[in-house]
């Protein structure tokens, strides 16, 4: 009951955020112009600053580990690049295939990681290397994707030009690169800094959910029921019921499984709306993945934390 509890407590409010703006809409308090402008503001800065921080505060060469490291890379690499390929070979609707592909693997690492662990633990342990590990990859393979399956991608003729183009001049992945050194070279921010740092750095969370909830299409969003229960499942279950079981075995266990957890299960990360719309992704759907992954993670990370204590490995 402690661990449904305690889901609850990490995916409701995100839920609870996320309707909230959904009716600020409708009552008119919010209009396409917000949309517009918060999405914006937290693609180029709100985020950016909040994965800066997050890395530029954790350290990485305390708990340093090359195996969890590598694992999360390659499980993060199997992931995205397994995903997209098989949505390229089965799904018909190609406009759909890129918000799809990043919707079904890319989970709330960076959002719901550290204070996953620190919930159980009372420390971020090993989810400060996760993000190292991880969070870098999701972006890089997210704006491949994304730029593959842009509505505009008929009128770009140098495809490969603009991918590596959106990969270097991605604001979050700048955010995450200017974060590193501060760690690994143990920088310390002085204090007025970093207090107006933290203070952008919350706003990204709660903005991008009230634009995910302000731009929530209902009627869109049925129509597109389908595939949005498809990309549940792959990354509520399928994608837990394939990476823990390696976890295990390799020997990870404590925080380090609970952190590979987080990369395979966690709910899709609000990111996913942000950088869909913004690099003329299928926004329709993947702010519907975010809303169904975000209520039924409470169950099901709920059950993968049972599956593993039962099994003595946290």
């Amino acid at each position: 009951m402690s661990d449904l509890v305690f889901s609850l407590n990490a995916t409701m409010p995100i839920f609870l955020v996320i309707v909230f703006g959904w009716f600020l809409k409708q009552i008119g308090f919010f209009g396409e112009e917000f949309t517009k402008i918060a999405d914006k503001y937290v693609f180029k800065v709100a985020l950016p600053i909040l994965l800066f921080q997050d890395i530029a505060t954790a350290d990485i060469r305390k708990d340093f580990d090359l195996s969890f490291v590598v694992f999360c890379a390659v499980v993060t690499t199997i992931m995205f690049m397994g995903v997209w390929g098989l949505t390229n070979l089965l799904m018909k609707d190609k406009s759909m295939v890129g918000a799809f592909s990043q919707a079904a693997v890319r989970g709330s690492g960076a959002v719901l990681g550290i204070a996953f662990v620190e919930n159980i633990y009372g420390n971020s342990g090993m989810a400060p290397l996760m993000i190292v590990s991880a969070i870098p990859l999701y972006n890089i393979f997210s704006v491949i994707i994304l730029t593959f399956g842009s509505r505009d991608r008929e009128a770009d003729g140098n495809l490969l030009k603009t991918t590596l183009k959106n990969v270097v001049t991605n604001p979050i992945i700048l955010g995450i690169l200017a974060g590193i050194p501060f760690s690994l070279l143990e920088i310390s921010i002085p204090t007025i800094p970093m207090k107006a740092i933290s203070n952008v750095a919350a706003t990204a969370t709660p903005i991008a959910l009230l634009s995910v909830g302000a731009g929530f299409e209902g009627r869109k969003a049925i129509a597109k029921m389908k595939p949005t229960i498809a990309a549940t499942a792959i990354k509520l279950v399928i994608l837990p019921i394939i990476i823990l079981p390696p976890a295990v075995v390799m020997g990870f266990r404590e925080s380090a499984l609970i952190a590979i957890l987080i990369v395979a299960g966690s709910p899709t990360t609000v990111t996913c709306y942000i950088m869909a719309k913004n690099m003329g992704n299928d926004e329709v759907l993947t702010s519907s993945i975010v809303v169904l992954t975000t209520v039924l993670s409470s169950v099901t990370l709920t059950f993968w934390v049972f599956v593993l204590r039962s099994m003595g490995c946290i």
